[in-house]
């Protein structure tokens, strides 16, 4: 008889060696140095699958995980969407991806799948932030122990909340313990060592959440193996107006003055002359990684990186967008705004300027949350953030936001767009996004706004500062 072993975030498979070669077991191959047949772990399922289609006598010794009883504490009801998500993954297998808004509630489906399956549970989340909230969601719906994997903590329970980074170190010991493992922001899994995470586990049931699954590099279809493929999927306008609050994309352009032009373009004319003698082309294949080899190689190289920082930095923190910037806090001083940068040095530069608090990664866990709880309290009606509060935080009372700068990804413009979509009664959400005329922005601008939440707007802007 054979029998299943989990080894090191591995399956090990016991047994006469020519009965397991004729069986062509999922992902097995022989590991001479055990003299046993070995697979990932992320192939238990289909191998069990395998072993009682066939009828073949087995002994699993890999997983340790049990049945649980996991019933909600609440009687709050699912919305449609969130009932169809988890009717949608439990008829996929109980394998797949849920692609919702912000806002829209996928923490509360996770909770529906874990009470559907009722098998030991791992949530894995980009942040410290993130575990900590889970931590308390789980804790509030289920009379259940949870345990926390990261930040200082390694405390293991039937159902826990990991990082993804203690999740990639530490997967390998406990990836059987586990029937059903939640990705949240499942769009960080398919990164080179995260990805690991989904291979060291045997847990056969797999949900992975996001709102934004398409990624720059297009490595998103890595997911398929990892947790299969998207099961359901809604999109912010389908959802806005009754699930989601409605709201309004304005685009605000303005002009750099004389003095911020002829900066501006003096330094392009340097970085862009170099790429031009390199024959590199940033939005090449590897075009930044080479752009940054390049630079580092010669004092003109190093002058071109000065150059592009500086003309970055104008078109990014010009005086008009801080000028159109104070007009809107004036303009909005009743309502709960989130500025975004795409620097810490504008977040400071802005703090300062018009006395309002801010947040980067140097900002201390107590402080961060001290801040957002203030805010969320309408102590502080103003924030001032750079990428850290793109995911994963729930800002509820935020009904403006205004981007400064960022990145030409569309993942983060609509991640910026979520962040004040949760519904509140009355609430109309504004997104105002500044960029300055005849600069790399405008291109930048057009990239990020390819998402179907800017496609139709219901309203737009043209103005010019």
């Amino acid at each position: 008889m054979l029998r299943l072993e989990f080894d090191r975030g591995t399956i090990l498979v016991h047994g006469d060696r020519d009965q397991v070669d004729a069986l062509s077991l999922p992902g097995c191959a022989f590991d001479r140095r055990v003299s046993l047949h070995r697979a990932p772990a992320r192939h238990y399922r289909e191998i069990i699958t395998r072993l009682n289609d066939r009828g073949i006598p087995h002994q699993d010794d890999a997983r340790s995980y049990g049945k649980l009883d996991l019933s909600f504490q609440s009687d709050r009801s699912p919305f449609p969407y969130q009932q169809e998500a988890v009717d949608a993954w439990w008829k996929a297998g109980g394998r797949g991806i849920v692609v919702l808004p912000t806002g829209a509630g996928k923490t509360f489906v996770a909770l529906m799948c874990m009470a559907r399956v009722q098998r030991g549970t791992l949530v894995v989340v980009p942040t410290i932030d993130l575990m900590q909230q889970w931590y308390g969601v789980i804790s509030s719906q289920f009379d259940t122990e949870v345990g926390l994997i990261g930040g200082g903590y390694y405390d293991i329970e039937p159902v826990s909340v990991s990082t993804y980074d203690s999740a990639y170190l530490h997967m390998e010991r406990f990836g059987h313990q586990f029937g059903l493992v939640v990705f949240d922001e499942c769009h960080h899994l398919p990164g080179p060592s995260y990805l690991m995470t989904a291979d060291l586990s045997l847990a056969p049931y797999r949900l992975g959440l996001t709102a934004t699954l398409e990624r720059e590099d297009g490595a998103e279809h890595l997911l398929r193996d990892a947790i299969g493929d998207t099961v359901y999927r809604q999109e912010i306008r389908s959802l806005s107006g009754e699930y989601l609050s409605g709201y309004e994309t304005i685009k605000i352009s303005v002009r750099l003055s004389p003095e911020e032009r002829t900066e501006y373009q003096e330094a392009r004319n340097i970085y862009r002359a170099f790429l031009d003698s390199q024959r590199i082309a940033l939005s090449g294949p590897g075009g930044w990684v080479r752009f940054l080899a390049a630079t580092s190689r010669s004092e003109e190289g190093r002058k071109a990186f000065t150059a592009y920082r500086t003309q970055k930095a104008i078109a990014q923190g010009s005086q008009a967008k801080l000028r159109v910037l104070e007009r809107l806090i004036r303009q909005h001083r009743r309502d709960r705004m989130l500025i975004f940068t795409s620097d810490n040095e504008t977040v400071y530069r802005i703090s300062r300027r018009f006395l309002v608090p801010a947040i980067t990664h140097q900002t201390k866990v107590k402080e961060r949350q001290d801040i957002l709880a203030a805010f969320n309290a309408g102590r502080y009606p103003f924030l001032v953030t750079s990428r850290v509060l793109n995911e994963g935080v729930d800002v509820p009372e935020a009904n403006v936001a205004v981007v400064l700068s960022g990145t030409g990804s569309v993942r983060e413009h609509v991640q910026r767009l979520g962040r004040i979509l949760r519904r509140v009664e009355g609430k109309h959400a504004l997104l105002y996004e500044l960029v300055a005329e005849q600069t790399g922005e405008e291109y930048a601008s057009s990239r990020r706004r390819q998402h179907s939440a800017y496609r139709k707007p219901p309203a737009q802007e043209n103005a010019t500062c």
